[in-house]
Order: C-alpha cells, then structure tokens, then sequence
C-alpha cells in the first residue's frame, strides 16, 4: 500500500502568512506542517509515499524534506498541481504513482492525535472499495457529513445546513485502484474543484464504502483559528510521535496477519 499526501493549493485563508511559503510548510508547535502527515503515514507501516504539491513555493518542500531520510524513508516523491482544482483533482495525479496499488490518502493540514494503524490494517485486509475515517464534531455543518444506518454508511452531504450527524468525513481516504476511473468522468463542481465527496459518494453507491472512527483528537489546520487550535493541541500533549519506521511496519504487518 501507499501513500499520497495532499498539500497543494494557496492557502487564501491564511494570507498573509501564504504570501510567503506554502500553507503546509507553516510551523505547528515544533514542527512543519507537513511533518505530521508524513509521521502519520509512516507510523502505520507506509513507506512510499508521494506529495502532491503547487503554487509558487513547490521548491521548498525538497528543500526541507528531501528523499525522506528522516522520516526512515528510502525516497520521497512529489508531483505538481497547477492551480487549485480541488482535492480530487490533486489525487490524480497520483495514479502513475500508485500504479494499481491501494493508496491511503491524507490532506496536508491534517493533524491527530494518535494513528491510523487499526484502520490502515482493515482497509489492507479489504478486498476492494474504499474506507473514510470519521469524526464526532461540534460544527458538523463545515465538514462532509456522513449518514450512517446501523453500520453502514449510506451518503456524504457536503456543508449541510441541517446535519444528519455530527460524524465529520476527515482528511483521511483509502482507495483502491478504481478511485482513478471514478475520478476521470467528474465535472467541477460550483467552486470550479473536483470533490473528493463525489468519489466517496461514487463508492457509497457501489456498496463498497467502510468506515472507522478516529481515535484520539484531530483538528486540520487550514484557517487561522484551526491552526491556532492544532499549535495548542500539539503543545499540550503531542500528536503521536514518529516510531521507529521498522517498528511501525511490523505492527502493522502483525495486526493485518493476526501474529
């Protein structure tokens, strides 16, 4: 399996601030933004992973990151979007990348708690389909919004202004290879962006969509208020920290094999 991390656009909502560097190269406590997608990925076993970045400050993330080495990573790869045609749009380009493997995807200015492990395990496991991570929020009408019936889940609203839950769909998707066909057909939507929530809806249909419920707090950090929150998050107890990339493998390789 691997990994594609999302960390393109402008990041208009935090100008000025962006006028200057990629939203994802801003610091968070310690750290980069852009750290704690990479630990996340690498913590559930992924070693090859792949960010997808744009605008006019793409050079720096070789700068900082390099080939990985010190995330334990042999290599990093990267690729470019032009402009910002949403999220969906930025996977995309991935699929040369992915090469008919399942992918686990994370948005750039996503930050937790704790790991994906148990989930990364699940969706290893899962035959085909995809499998969204959810979170119980207090404002679900600025997230996608999952409707579940029993333990099922049976349709994503985007931004609603009436709920049917408070289970926010957070930046966190795994697909198998179909999520590139799925992707091709899609027109933009009103803001002009390919909506990730249509690919996952397109898998709903299927009945091929699961889910799991993240353990431990998560915050993005793409708004001012956001990042101030994920800094007080991360300084008051720390997303979990990097394991040794070795280590995290053979969990991963231990729970999906059941030794």
């Amino acid at each position: 399996m691997k990994g594609v991390i999302l960390a393109g656009g402008l990041g208009s909502r935090l100008a000025p601030l962006t006028r200057v560097t990629n939203k994802h190269l801003l610091p968070v406590y310690n750290k980069p933004m852009i750290y704690y997608p990479i630990e996340c990925l690498v913590n559930a076993g992924i070693e090859e992973i792949m960010v997808v970045t744009g605008g006019n400050d793409a050079g720096d993330f070789l700068r900082l990151l390099g080939n990985g080495k010190q995330f334990g990573l042999q290599d990093l790869h990267y690729t470019y979007q032009e402009g910002e045609g949403g999220i969906a749009d930025a996977l995309r380009l991935a699929e040369h990348f992915a090469d008919g493997d399942k992918i686990v995807v994370v948005l750039g200015d996503n930050i937790i708690e704790k790991n994906i492990q148990r989930a990364v395990g699940e969706f290893f496991a899962q035959r085909s389909g995809a499998k969204v991570l959810l979170k119980e929020v207090p404002d679900p009408e600025r997230f996608g919004v999952a409707e579940l019936e029993g333990n099922r889940i049976t349709g994503i609203e985007e931004k609603p202004k009436h709920p049917k839950s408070n289970l926010a769909v957070i930046g966190i998707y795994m697909y198998d290879r179909q999520v590139f066909d799925i992707i091709r057909p899609l027109t933009p939507s009103e803001r002009g962006e390919l909506e990730i929530t249509d690919v996952n809806n397109a898998y709903i249909k299927q009945g091929s969509m699961t889910y799991d419920v993240l353990d431990g707090w998560w915050t993005d950090a793409g708004t001012f208020e956001s990042l101030d929150k994920a800094w007080r998050l991360v300084a008051s107890g720390g997303a979990n920290k990097l394991e040794e990339p070795a280590l995290a493998g053979a969990k991963t390789k231990q729970r999906i094999s059941g030794e």
